[in-house]
């Protein structure tokens, strides 16, 4: 039975539902079509068969389900010899039959819970969208990549054979080195773009111009941040006669959120839902947002993102168009004397806001911090590290306090409502920027702010300091300051010399291999207090294990996780991970 059974389901199943007639010696095997049929695997046709785990409950198999429809149904209607079978991954019979209700194909039986547990085994499923191309007459698996091959080529990749993958690169690697405004935007149907008024500009209009490939998402924080930045660059540019244009790429998957998105943008469009949205994802290797991909007047690719030189220079950043070497120089040379000439007032105060508030709402003019080192702390209650870490840092803040005058900390917040913020800074005992205020995008944004809890240190001339002043107040607390790379260098200094007269190895009751003290050139985790270290640590090479020295010879732990907190959920655009929570 087995022999035949793997033959007839082209060596998927290892077990199934079982029917009573027999068919040449062996049994047939039911699958479920839509809710009601029920079709035997030996009548099943296709010379390639793909077996698709998916579950009703996950976004991106919502997400994908719809993209394998319209390639299914394409392939079927051009009389392509293939067939889908659905392994669900939901939890119940109900949810499983209002997502296969959607499905044109077949799926192996709710029930046969043994039988979708073995598939799951077999191919090895670790997450879904899951998609396996089969050879149908051999059983030979083409790829197990589908759900990439789907989303990046559609039906093009029919029969998905590695052959034919390989063809298709060549075909991108040929249209690459032949590279086109035409070939980059156009589509067989459609050969112009669109403005947020609906006009259809024809694509040959773009030609002789710089064109910016501005992939966008509506809703997704750091695309939100940089839009408007490249839409005041995109306007100057216009404004000093520059043939320059952007078109969006949108990765929304429905209309309303596409038009939400586009109808504040200055610039043009590919059509939301055409394919070719999804070609340019892989074309261009997306890999962050957002993106920014310059095009040349001759159609050849200038950049790859220019997002990055427009996040850290701003609207200062048109001064460097088109962005070739001999602009990027200006630009850095003029960031340089920007950073040399910086003041606390140029951080902290913007037109007539030129304050920052303390307990009740208490307006202290950023004139009463000058000459004053100054920690800049981003933070917010909904991070579980942050949380953690403020306890540690309002300590460091008394006893800095109580020995320097000259010292004070802002907290910039990322929460999302008036609450939190009040509730989280309310036990902070230093000052703040209001919750809606415009100076902390601009800070963030500075500073490159990427994952939180971080601390930016100013010191009493303005100038930046350290711009990983958390590391070095985690590791030698209040001995960190002023956080100048002066300051550390000392302390490190110090810590070398009692280095010397530690043991060169121990054996501690939290591993099970003797530990080596060794010299670390960069920070990390300390698997016992789970605080920062660096300089020296007791190393595990073998198992990339590390003690702080005053944990492995037995010195009290700092640091403990802070209990009884309230947890709120991360908000979209941030995975809270070990010791920070970054930008997703």
């Amino acid at each position: 039975f087995h022999r035949k059974y793997i033959k007839l389901i082209t060596k998927v199943m290892q077990s199934g539902q079982v029917v009573g007639d027999e068919l040449h010696g062996g049994y047939s095997i039911l699958l479920l079509l839509g809710s009601v049929h029920q079709v035997k695997i030996s009548s099943i046709e296709g010379d390639t068969v793909a077996i698709y785990f998916s579950a009703s409950w996950c976004p991106p198999c919502q997400r994908f389900t719809p993209k394998l429809i319209e390639a299914y149904k394409e392939l079927t209607s051009h009389g392509k010899s293939f067939e889908v079978i659905f392994v669900s991954g939901d939890q119940d019979e109900e949810a499983f039959n209002a997502y296969f209700a959607k499905m044109p194909w077949l799926a192996v039986p709710f029930s046969d819970s043994e039988g979708r547990k073995s598939l799951d085994e077999r191919f090895e499923v670790n997450g879904i969208p899951h998609l396996v191309f089969l050879d149908a007459k051999t059983g030979e698996v083409l790829t197990d990549e589908g759900v990439e091959f789907v989303s990046e080529y559609g039906i093009e990749a029919y029969p998905f054979t590695t052959e034919r993958i390989n063809e298709l690169k060549e075909q991108e690697k040929a249209a690459k080195d032949n590279q086109t405004i035409h070939s980059v935007l156009a589509t067989p149907n459609r050969n112009y773009v669109i403005s947020n008024t609906g006009e259809k500009v024809p694509i040959v209009d773009l030609e002789g111009k710089y064109v910016g490939i501005c992939f966008v998402v509506n809703g997704y924080p750091p695309v939100e941040e940089f839009t408007p930045v490249l839409a005041k660059i995109y306007a100057k540019l216009k404004e000093v006669g520059e043939k320059f244009e952007v078109v969006a790429v949108s990765l929304d998957s429905d209309e309303e959120s596409f038009n939400n998105s586009f109808s504040s943008m200055p610039w043009l469009a590919i059509p939301q839902g055409d394919k070719m949205c999804q070609k340019l994802v892989s074309y261009f290797e997306l890999s962050d947002l957002p993106t920014l991909v310059l095009i040349g007047p001759d159609g050849k690719t200038l950049s790859s993102n220019i997002a990055d030189i427009i996040n850290e220079h701003g609207l200062d950043a048109w001064e460097g168009f088109p962005f070739n070497a001999e602009k990027l120089e200006i630009l850095a040379e003029k960031a340089k004397a920007k950073a040399a000439s910086q003041t606390l007032e140029s951080l902290l105060v913007t037109g007539d806001v030129d304050f920052v508030i303390g307990k009740d709402g208490a307006k202290v003019p950023v004139a009463e911090l000058v000459g004053k080192t100054v920690l800049l702390y981003f933070s917010a209650k909904w991070c579980g590290p942050c949380r953690a870490f403020l306890p540690t840092l309002v300590d460091v803040y008394n006893k800095i306090k109580e020995k320097n005058s000259d010292f004070e900390i802002v907290f910039i917040s990322s929460d999302r409502d008036q609450s939190s913020f009040d509730d989280f800074f309310s036990g902070m005992p230093w000052l703040a920027i209001p919750l809606e205020d415009e100076r902390k995008a601009y800070l963030k944004k500075k500073f490159k702010i990427r994952g939180i809890p971080s601390l930016v240190a100013i010191g009493p001339d303005g100038k930046t300091v350290n711009t990983d002043a958390k590391t070095s107040l985690a590791v030698h607390g209040a001995d960190a300051f002023p956080f100048t790379s002066e300051r550390i260098q000392e302390l490190e200094k110090k810590i070398d010399e009692m280095a010397k007269g530690w043991p060169e190895k121990v054996k501690h009751e939290l591993h099970e291999h003797e530990l080596v003290l060794v010299r670390r050139p960069r920070p990390y985790g300390c698997d016992g207090c789970e605080e920062m270290g660096t300089s020296w640590s007791y190393n595990c090479a073998e198992c990339d294990f590390d003690l702080h020295a005053k944990c492995a010879l037995g010195e009290e732990k700092k640091g403990e996780e802070v209990n009884g907190q309230e947890h709120a959920a991360a908000p979209a655009g941030y995975v809270c991970e070990g010791d920070v929570c970054r930008k997703a």
